[in-house]
């Protein structure tokens, strides 16, 4: 109760934990805080920072138990737009609206205790000279800058061959942006991406960006999240949680490589932030730009449908020419015993060598062996917490088994838990650390640097390695998928893929498709400047229509059998998915649920259930999973039919069910 026993006013105040939506407490007597204001209320026993929302929670509280609130001083707001998005990805993704919030407010944006002089952002120079575009670069350049002079909210995709010049042409449209005095964020899927871009951001604007990732320390991210709140950071550069930044003046969003299975959020929050970033353009007003040589079915399906502008660089900057691809079919010409290049492969780096050029070799396994078997009885060794094998690493002389989903470690065993045989366990096949060993071995006087998240942990360490190679410090490049996009290494000019069928296995729907996105970005990295690129893939099949694609270089017709494809049976882009996964502590509690929820599933037109089934990783971290997968008409509310649908079915303590809309993973 208000002094003078004026009733107090409910204010609804979203707090960044799972509730479903906003709480009620006291305006202060000064009056009600307009919405975005980020306020301290009490919370049980103790303080926490919530926002002022703009409509209240589903039920309101009486306003005699209402608790006084008290705003952050010096703290700026979040914007409308901002808070709209969380609105619209939490009804969307089917996530409560508080734990959506969090994601914008992973700060704390009061001043600290202690006065500290913030680093200001340097100002890029939008006329800072640039390189000269070519003519079809200068023509899709300007239609980007028409996009940003127009002021309101377009997408447009913007396909290129690689080594097209894709960056320098946005690169014109954030510096109209610049002109026009508005904020422009570009997304980048993996932050070791953002070295070689920084660098290329750094030659065209004479200055950094703002860069927002999860490794950067509190009192810089409480810093740049304030000067985008200000507008004092006019360009920023991020991993997909950049999208939830208060940008204040927002006129342009660039998603680059927006084909990359990496901005899509698989934890918590389940959401894609190429499609999130369209939604955040949206609500701005402002343009939004796709990037990539090989775009998503689903951005080509919107060109195609008239609601993405679709923009083309159909050939290489400087009059490079793209690079020649081969099979070598390990068939015919397979590897000696206990090796993993094939003789053909091997002899195209001793001529690239020879020539003082660089090569490289591709292989999306991390480790030395996927596998360890014993040779007496066949045990495997596998994870006890996941349903998963134990990848062997041999970095630093010391040999120990990982799992690289709950991240479990172990040394390897000197007898087999299983048989008791000493000395029995053997690798199986190979990954980079093992053809690295393979390489050292082949070609003794060649300097060899590996590439994966393991060695290229964060951006410095990008960096490191790409002075290494630019310098010529390297001959051989063994990498895993880190290596397929961003790099421009100038005297790179053969690429061997170790094994090209890796990526087709695994019956995903999108398998094929990523597949060739991967595999013909890694190629892409070969023959960027004067000497042509060469690009061998070694293939058990290689009359799959995916590395006929690769070798023919038609990458429409491969598409156009993909489209053709999903468009019969109602999948995505041409239908929409769902994934629902249930998790329990055992494996008779979750199936106990999955079926509760088969059985409660509504029948309606245009929705089909499969499942439900054990996930590919039926125990993750000590928790077993079960998967149900609806696949509904594009027309059909889905978001509305899983509401009413999962409402319907209680879920015991201990288990859990997370809805996956659009599904990119099915482990």
């Amino acid at each position: 109760m208000a002094a003078g026993g004026e009733r107090a006013q409910a204010v609804p105040v979203l707090l960044p934990y799972p509730f479903a939506g906003p709480l009620d407490y006291a305006a202060p007597p000064d009056g009600e805080p307009p919405p975005g204001t980020i306020v301290r209320v009490p919370l049980r026993r103790r303080e926490v920072l919530g926002v002022v929302w703009d409509k209240a929670g589903p039920g309101r509280a009486a306003p005699e138990t209402l608790r006084p609130l008290a705003a952050v001083a010096g703290a700026p707001s979040l914007p409308r737009d901002l808070r709209a998005l969380i609105d619209w990805l939490a009804a969307y993704t089917l996530a409560p609206l508080g734990e959506v919030l969090a994601m914008a407010l992973r700060i704390n944006p009061a001043p600290p205790k202690r006065r500290r002089r913030a680093q200001p952002f340097a100002a890029p120079d939008p006329d800072h000279p640039g390189p000269t575009l070519s003519p079809d670069q200068a023509a899709a350049a300007a239609a980007l800058r028409d996009a940003v002079r127009a002021a309101r909210f377009s997408v447009t995709l913007l396909e290129g061959v690689t080594g097209a010049g894709k960056t320098e042409v946005y690169f014109e449209a954030i510096a109209q942006t610049l002109k026009a005095g508005r904020q422009a964020l570009v997304l980048l899927p993996e932050i070791a991406l953002s070295a070689p871009w920084l660098a290329r951001f750094r030659t065209r604007f004479g200055a950094d960006p703002a860069v927002w990732h999860s490794g950067l320390g509190p009192a810089l991210r409480r810093d740049t999240w304030i000067a985008v709140a200000r507008a004092a950071a006019p360009v920023v550069v991020g991993a997909r949680s950049a999208l939830f930044l208060p940008f204040s003046a927002l006129g342009l969003v660039i998603v680059d490589e927006e084909h990359e299975s990496a901005f899509k959020q698989e934890d918590g929050v389940i959401y894609h932030a190429r499609d999130m970033a369209v939604v955040r353009g949206r609500l701005a007003g402002a343009p939004v730009v796709l990037a990539s040589a090989t775009p998503s079915l689903e951005s080509l399906a919107n060109a195609e449908a008239g609601r993405y502008r679709h923009l083309l660089l159909p050939a290489r900057h400087g009059g490079a020419a793209l690079p020649a691809v081969a099979m070598i079919d390990l068939r015919r010409d397979p590897p000696a015993r206990g090796r993993f290049l094939a003789p053909a492969l091997i002899a195209a780096i001793s001529e690239t060598l020879a020539r003082g050029e660089q090569a490289m070799l591709f292989l999306n396994r991390r480790g030395y062996a996927p596998l360890t078997l014993c040779r007496a009885c066949g045990h495997r060794l596998q994870c006890p917490h996941c349903t998963a094998w134990l990848v062997a690493h041999r970095r630093g002389g010391r040999a120990r088994l990982l799992c690289h989903h709950c991240g479990y470690v172990m040394d390897q065993p000197s007898a087999c838990p299983a048989c008791g045989a000493a000395a029995s366990f053997t690798p199986i096949g190979p990954g980079v650390e093992r053809i690295t060993e393979e390489v050292a071995d082949l070609f003794p006087a060649a300097r060899h640097l590996v590439m994966s998240s393991d060695t290229i942990a964060n951006a410095q360490a990008a960096q490191a390695a790409a002075a290494a190679v630019l310098e010529r410090r390297v001959d051989v490049i063994i990498g895993t998928q880190i290596v397929a996009k961003g790099w421009h290494f100038p005297h790179l000019t053969l690429v061997g893929v170790v094994d090209a069928d890796l990526g087709l296995a695994g019956g995903d729907l999108r398998a094929a498709e990523r597949c060739f996105q991967l595999l013909h970005q890694v190629g892409g990295r070969a023959g960027r400047a004067g000497a042509p690129g060469r690009v061998l893939l070694q293939s058990f099949a290689p009359e799959h229509p995916v590395m006929q694609a690769l070798a023919s270089g038609d990458q429409a017709a491969f598409l156009a059998a993909e489209k053709a494809a999903r468009r019969m049976g109602h999948w995505p882009p041409y239908g929409r998915l769902a994934a629902v996964i249930v998790s329990a502590g055992t494996a008779a509690a979750a199936d106990a649920l999955a079926h509760a929820l088969a059985r409660a599933m509504p029948a309606a037109h245009g929705v089909d259930l499969f499942g439900p089934a054990p996930a590919p990783l039926a125990l993750l971290r000590g928790r077993h999973r079960r998967r149900l997968l609806i696949k509904a008409r594009r027309e059909v509310a889905l978001q509305t039919l899983l509401r009413a649908w999962l409402a319907a079915v209680p879920v015991p303590r201990g288990a859990h069910v997370v809805v996956d809309i659009d599904p990119m993973s099915f482990l």
